[in-house]
């Protein structure tokens, strides 16, 4: 499975964060994520969930990004998810007790997934992670994540817009009760008139400000998480 490893420059042992791709593939935009935490302090993995495919898609082109993403199904997520992690795990400059996981659109769904069903997960970070409460792609487990929350161990901070057309607010509030009633450790920030796809500054659909903000709490969420002492 090909995937993008940034680190940071120095030979220090740091922790590490799996950065998952939209349905459009493993893009220039995800390569400049990866790169910004990386300068953060953070080894960071992109892998190329679609290597089976050997495919992308442009963001213009949502039928083809759609296809692609109808290809995965969830055994074979989590088994390269699972992949990238004991990656990750053996390197010498990687705090193997610290992994976190993050994930925009198709790549929020899968890291809300891989912290509930893979306990080497320290913190996750989904972005408008569609399908989190309903299922919306085949799934060799046939239930949405949401229904494996009781898994997790791990704390989230789960990004989503107000205006998302993708994900309404009812699912974003089933989730955030779910994992309320379960007692969980996460945080749920919803962006007013945010729509889907707001991170990303190679769309339309970027907002700044929200963007901006939600760096910022990933940034705060990722030091205490993954570099403090609270995991």
């Amino acid at each position: 499975m090909p995937a993008v490893l940034a680190r940071p420059t120095d030979e220090a042992r740091h922790p590490a964060v799996v950065v998952v791709h939209e349905a459009f593939g493993p893009n220039a935009h995800i390569r400049d994520v990866a790169a910004r935490l990386a300068r953060e302090g953070y080894v960071t993995l992109a892998p190329d969930l679609y290597h089976r495919e050997k495919k992308s898609a442009a963001y213009d082109d949502l039928q083809e990004a759609i296809r692609l993403m109808m290809t995965l199904r969830d055994d074979t997520i989590l088994k390269d998810m699972g992949a990238a992690i004991s990656y990750l795990q053996q390197q010498p400059f990687v705090r193997a007790d610290r992994i976190g996981v993050m994930g925009f659109c198709m790549g929020g769904r899968i890291a809300f997934l891989t912290a509930c069903m893979n306990p080497a997960v320290s913190a996750g970070v989904p972005f408008y992670g569609g399908g989190i409460g309903s299922v919306t792609q085949p799934s060799a487990l046939t239930r949405p994540p949401l229904e494996f929350a009781g898994r997790l161990t791990a704390p989230l901070l789960l990004f989503f817009g107000e205006s998302d057309a993708f994900i309404p607010l009812e699912e974003v509030d089933r989730i955030r009760e779910r994992l309320a009633a379960l007692g969980k450790d996460a945080t749920i920030v919803v962006y007013p008139g945010a729509p889907h796809g707001f991170f990303c500054d190679q769309r339309e659909s970027y907002r700044p400000d929200a963007a901006q903000d939600a760096w910022q709490r990933l940034l705060q969420f990722f030091a205490r998480r993954l570099k403090g002492d609270s995991v």
